[in-house]
């Protein structure tokens, strides 16, 4: 088998419910990524419990845990497609909803806290490592009171349409982001987009 240039992860939660939330969006970055370039359809991963779709070089995974069990699907995808120590991974790109950023904004990190985010501690707690790529989509709506239960609920709501409108805006620039990193690195690509 070929040893993948990358493995990008999108998190979300499985079931039409929670399609078209706050808190899926990894997996809708990764479906518009897949569209836009020819990736074949999404397929079970029986031994990741993920939904995987992959060329020569690049697999896309979304893993189907639900968001707080995430780690367990990327440690499984990681030791199944990478091949490297868990702890070493070089080559992995994970796309998640981040209530830190304001609605509709995004960024590219590497190697940061969790800030609190139930699917991000998950895999660092399986990987035993925080040193891989983040593209953080920003969910936080404007009238957020910090500490406040609402953003629980908000960020498992069905977008509005206003919101379809900054959720396609942000995910169009995800997808960019994500063909930034493949070509040329996570640097340039903080420097470009950050």
């Amino acid at each position: 088998m070929i040893k993948p240039r990358a493995l990008i992860v999108g998190l979300g939660n499985p079931g039409k419910e929670y399609q078209k939330t706050w808190h899926s969006l990894g997996f809708l970055a990764l479906d518009e990524f897949a569209r836009q370039n020819g990736f074949p359809d999404f397929q079970p991963h029986k031994w990741s419990d993920s939904l995987v779709s992959q060329n020569k070089e690049i697999i896309l995974a979304k893993p189907q845990t639900f968001m707080n069990e995430s780690g367990r699907a990327v440690k499984s995808l990681v030791s199944n497609f990478i091949r490297q120590p868990a702890d070493q991974v070089s080559n992995l790109v994970v796309v998640h909803d981040d209530a830190d950023l304001p609605k509709g904004e995004m960024r590219i990190s590497k190697d940061r806290g969790t800030a609190g985010h139930k699917g991000i501690d998950s895999i660092v707690k399986a990987l035993k490592s925080k040193n891989f790529v983040r593209i953080r989509i920003g969910v936080r709506p404007a009238n957020y009171v910090p500490g406040s239960k609402s953003l629980d609920r908000f960020v498992l709501k069905k977008f509005t349409k206003n919101e379809e409108r900054i959720v396609t805006k942000v995910i169009k620039k995800t997808v960019e982001a994500i063909g930034t990193i493949l070509k040329d690195g996570a640097t340039e690509s903080m420097t470009r987009f950050n």
